[in-house]
């Protein structure tokens, strides 16, 4: 497909084309955003093809193989996501000048937050549709590389992570903590010893599993000196690494409560490796944040104070 070199003015037409490969990409496929759309396979094909038409750019492959982005197509997707957002922004703008509070708020999550007992996120959201009726919440859950990117790139307006550094390209709003407690489980040969028995040198000596992204697990992990046998990228995958009794691994306490329960699993009670993460609310530095957003981000804070 031979490429354009100028893509020239967007119009509605344009923007709508945008708004289906969107929703396509992230249902993983045209028949599965058919539900999401309202509108038939056929008419999803015309117009996820006359926008490679109009781009000049093969954006996905699709048939019996499956679906799955070009190279190119990731590009526009991330693109298309950032210029979307941005029209979001306009449109809650524009709302709050008429004093309503309407569109869609794009928000991040960091996993396995709902069982903690100081993650009061369910009372703001509570809160928020009280106040926004209107508008339409939209939530993923993704790692904390991605919810950062995400928030700087206009993608999503807002994400809640665990600290770990801190960008000059955001703002960040202190919410809530837990807990971090390395966990075997009970097959592993550490799982009947006692404290005493439990020294750094034999933890440091068995396999650990640990995430494989800038997180405050990996910054303790590099601390204490421990190598990782297994990378993962969600603490879920975690427990199944833990249970296979071959394993060492860091879980929140709220979390690993129920695994410890029923005697699956039990945490090391060794005080150097126990440490305690800090949860922030981020958003973009600049521009300045929307009425939206403002609100959502005040039900937040309030409910936990």
């Amino acid at each position: 497909m031979a490429k354009k070199a100028i893509l020239g003015q967007l119009n509605d037409v344009d923007i709508r084309r945008l708004r289906v490969f969107r929703s396509v990409t992230e249902a993983g496929g045209i028949s599965a955003a058919e539900l999401e759309l309202n509108i038939g396979r056929s008419t999803i094909s015309t117009h996820i093809k006359d926008l490679e038409i109009r781009l000049g750019v093969t954006l996905c492959q699709r048939g019996r193989s499956g679906f799955s982005l070009t190279d190119e197509g990731k590009h526009i997707y991330q693109a298309t996501t950032r210029l979307l957002g941005s029209l979001d922004e306009f449109r809650a703008d524009v709302n709050d000048l008429n004093q309503r509070l309407t569109g869609q708020l794009n928000i991040a999550l960091f996993d396995k937050m709902v069982s903690n007992p100081k993650a009061n996120i369910s009372k703001a959201i509570k809160s928020f549709d009280q106040l926004a009726p209107e508008v339409t919440l939209s939530i993923h859950v993704e790692s904390i590389n991605e919810i950062e990117r995400g928030v700087m790139e206009g993608e999503f307006q807002l994400g809640i992570i665990p600290g770990h550094r801190v960008s000059p390209s955001l703002k960040y709003h202190y919410l809530f903590d837990e807990k971090m407690f390395l966990y075997c489980g009970a097959g592993h040969p550490l799982f009947n010893c006692s404290t005493k028995e439990t020294s750094k040198k034999a933890i440091l000596s068995n396999n650990y599993a640990g995430l494989g992204y800038h997180s405050p697990n990996m910054e303790v992990g590099h601390q204490l000196g421990m190598k990782r046998s297994a990378t993962v990228y969600d603490q879920e995958a975690i427990v199944h690494l833990l249970l296979s009794g071959c394993y060492l691994g860091y879980l929140p306490d709220h979390y690993a409560q129920s695994f410890v329960d029923q005697g699956m699993i039990k945490a090391l009670a060794v005080e150097d490796f126990q440490y305690q993460c800090e949860f922030f609310a981020i958003n973009r530095s600049s521009p300045k944040p929307s009425r939206l957003l403002n609100t959502f981000l005040e039900c937040l804070i309030k409910a936990h104070k």
